[in-house]
């Protein structure tokens, strides 16, 4: 009997035996493809235990920490964990954040699924821990442009600007290492600074998914003849024009 089965990971027998394959959905197959092979990687929030599961499985790390501030999920990534027989590869600890780690302990953590502000505060709170990664793979659900902000800030280039589509949504992955980014233009803030390594289609619905947000936000501001919206309607429209440019660039 295959020991779970659902929409964010699909176990099933390999030559009838105890030995399971298992297959993520875009977004944590995105994720988990960004790991460098032999890395100890720490998941921060890591809910039922897939990436983990994902990693040990296929020989990616040799060694995963699953991490996250609640007791369920964590339960269920530790007997996810246990029906793959990989409770010796294979740590959950109860905590905040990158709070359950040592500085040194791991060379990669996946923060996913939290939004972009909160993940930056999950840094700071942790700095000597994040002193000694190699790297960072983040996957924000809002605040994106604040994250790479806050990255840049605090001494981290980003590498990677991946975007990876699921059920009609564009999930934003970055990946950062120690050093310095060059600022080309500030709109790299809002869509990345490696948007042209992305499919060209995904990366122009992506664009277009923006120009519509922007234009919203200035018809809403324009109808709002308030003194302090004026800078703002000015800001957005530079904005705008910006994302433009970059559609017509793809």
């Amino acid at each position: 009997m295959v020991p779970f089965v659902n929409d964010n990971l699909i176990a099933k027998f390999k030559r009838g035996d105890l030995e399971l394959s298992i297959r993520l959905t875009p977004r944590l197959q995105k994720i988990a493809d960004q790991v460098i092979e032999g890395d100890v990687v720490a998941d921060i929030g890591t809910d039922h235990g897939y990436i983990p599961i994902y990693l040990l499985k296929n020989k990616i790390s040799p060694f995963v920490i699953a991490g996250d501030i609640n007791e369920k999920p964590l339960e269920s990534a530790e007997n996810n964990i246990k029906k793959y027989s990989l409770s010796d590869k294979a740590e959950t600890r109860l905590g905040s954040g990158l709070s359950i780690l040592k500085p040194g302990e791991v060379d990669t953590v996946i923060v996913a699924g939290m939004g972009g502000l909160l993940i930056s505060d999950l840094l700071t709170t942790s700095k000597k821990v994040v002193e000694k990664l190699n790297t960072l793979i983040l996957q924000p659900m809002q605040a994106q442009p604040e994250l790479r902000k806050y990255l840049i800030n605090n001494g981290f280039t980003i590498e990677k600007d991946i975007l990876v589509k699921e059920d009609h949504h564009i999930y934003e992955i970055i990946v950062a290492k120690h050093g310095i980014q060059e600022i080309r233009d500030q709109i790299c803030y809002e869509i990345g600074f490696h948007i042209n390594s992305n499919p060209k289609p995904l990366a122009i619905e992506y664009i277009n998914g923006k120009i519509r947000a922007t234009k919203m936000v200035i018809e809403n501001i324009s109808n709002n003849a308030s003194e302090p919206s004026v800078e703002k309607l000015k800001e957005m429209n530079v904005k705008l024009k910006k994302l433009e440019e970059v559609l017509e660039c793809l």
